[in-house]
């Protein structure tokens, strides 16, 4: 078990960097599928933009299906997401109290990397392959998705204390209601924050991987803080995103309810990233 505690502690950064790479790897997956989704909405003559939606040359019963058919969606998002987070930290606590798997986890190399790998292909296989997947397709991944991440988590239950994992949950939770309010609520458009935001994504990556090989614990205390900067804001400007996008549904049908569930993977991830780098900030070691 104290070989299995040292290669918990010796990976866990790379755990890190991997999870929210994965919000990268997601954002690219997402962007194609959002953009095959606005291609076949122009059919309908929609015209996109954050403040309305034009419905000119909709009747007034398409009309009222997209207005019953954006609460049901929206409320999918967030019931996928809170469940995906749910099965995350159900298998990170079982696996963390399983010294058996955990060993076999952060002592197999080949199992290690085949979940890192697993990770990858899961979240751009549901992202950018999300019009030609079925919703029970989709949402298996999903699921699978959460179990993995869940796995490769596992090791905050015995790097830091049970009562500062739940402070900093808490902590998350409120945070990110906050800030999704802010992006569902604002007139604003964010897609001009968005963009900077993603260039300091792929700048926190690549800053991450430098400190991969100088292990500086004041760097990675800086990084953890411009981590949560980015994914604060990125929660705002996902939060609208989703809402837009989810308004120019035609109805709530699998085609909606597959765009709803890449929603949910977004915020998921945002929820995921934002958390572990509170944790770094605010989680006291074991």
């Amino acid at each position: 078990m104290h070989t299995a505690t040292a290669n918990i502690r010796k990976k866990s950064d790379c755990t890190i960097f991997f999870c929210f790479f994965n919000t990268k790897v997601h954002a690219i997956g997402g962007k194609y599928s959002y953009l095959c989704s606005v291609k076949h909405k122009k059919e309908r003559n929609l015209e996109m933009n954050y403040n309305e939606i034009d419905l000119r040359g909709l009747t007034a019963d398409q009309q009222l299906t997209m207005s019953q058919a954006f609460p049901v969606l929206m409320r999918k998002v967030y019931v996928w997401m809170t469940l995906a987070l749910a099965i995350t930290g159900f298998t990170a606590y079982a696996v963390a109290n399983s010294p058996g798997i955990l060993q076999a986890i952060y002592t197999n190399q080949i199992l290690f990397w085949g979940l890192i790998i697993g990770e990858f292909a899961l979240v751009f296989g549901v992202s950018a392959a999300i019009n030609k997947l079925s919703l029970t397709t989709a949402t298996l991944m999903f699921i699978l998705y959460s179990v993995i991440n869940g796995a490769l988590l596992s090791y905050i239950f015995l790097a830091y204390t049970a009562s500062s994992v739940a402070t900093v949950f808490f902590i998350t939770a409120g945070t990110f209601a906050a800030m999704a309010i802010v992006g569902y609520t604002t007139k604003t458009d964010l897609s001009s924050m968005g963009k900077i935001l993603f260039m300091a994504l792929i700048g926190l990556i690549i800053a991450t991987i430098v400190n991969l090989f100088i292990k500086s614990s004041g760097f990675t205390l800086i990084l953890s803080y411009v981590g949560v900067l980015i994914f604060v804001g990125l929660t705002a400007w996902d939060s609208q995103k989703i809402k837009q996008m989810l308004l120019q549904a035609p109805d709530a049908g699998e085609g909606a309810q597959k765009l709803a569930l890449l929603g949910a993977l977004t915020l998921y991830l945002d929820f995921i990233n934002l958390f572990i780098y509170l944790l770094r900030i605010f989680g006291r070691r074991e």
